[in-house]
């Protein structure tokens, strides 16, 4: 009888459809767009932007700085599920300056020089994400860092305090 149970159990379980999880399509950035953390308008910030997408939210979150959106990704004590990660294609953007509305890359795809140094909208220490491997180590060879991908990226990297210096260098 256990023996029966147990085939009739995985028998069921095989005709289950599974449900497939699709992946939210990225969200144009438009003048409207605030930053999750800063509040601030990012269309008036220089450099590449994040934008996560929660389980069960119907509009994303915005971040001035992709740094800030893999800190979200790396917190110990976020509470939501995460749909979906996107950052700026730097490989297709017209500029640092102008990183581009809508040309977004899932995150897990991208290419990021780790340790460059530049600076993103909010002045801190900024990771440039990139579609194409080849701009990465381009970019990388000519300033500086390192290229690695998203789950390479050591939490210390995002996370904890920015030195002053840093951020004193951004304003002038």
């Amino acid at each position: 009888m256990k023996r029966a149970a147990l085939v009739l159990i995985l028998l069921l379980g095989a005709c289950r459809e599974e449900v497939a999880q699709t992946v939210p399509d990225p969200v144009a950035m438009n003048g409207e767009a605030l930053g999750h953390f800063c509040q601030m308008a990012l269309a008036e910030m220089d450099g590449p932007k994040a934008q996560i997408h929660l389980d069960g939210m119907p509009d994303p979150i915005f971040f001035a700085q992709v740094r800030d959106g893999v800190a979200y990704l790396k917190e110990p004590e976020k509470t939501m599920e995460i749909a979906a990660f996107y950052v700026s294609d730097l490989s297709v953007a017209p500029s640092w300056e102008t990183p581009g509305a809508a040309n977004w890359i899932l995150a897990k795809e991208a290419f990021f020089v780790v340790g460059a140094p530049v600076v993103g909208g909010m002045g801190a220490p900024e990771l440039a994400p990139f579609g194409i491997e080849a701009d990465a180590i381009a970019f990388a060879t000519e300033i500086g860092g390192s290229v690695m991908r998203l789950i390479d990226i050591p939490p210390d990297a995002v996370l904890g305090a920015v030195e002053r210096a840093v951020l004193d260098g951004a304003d002038g």
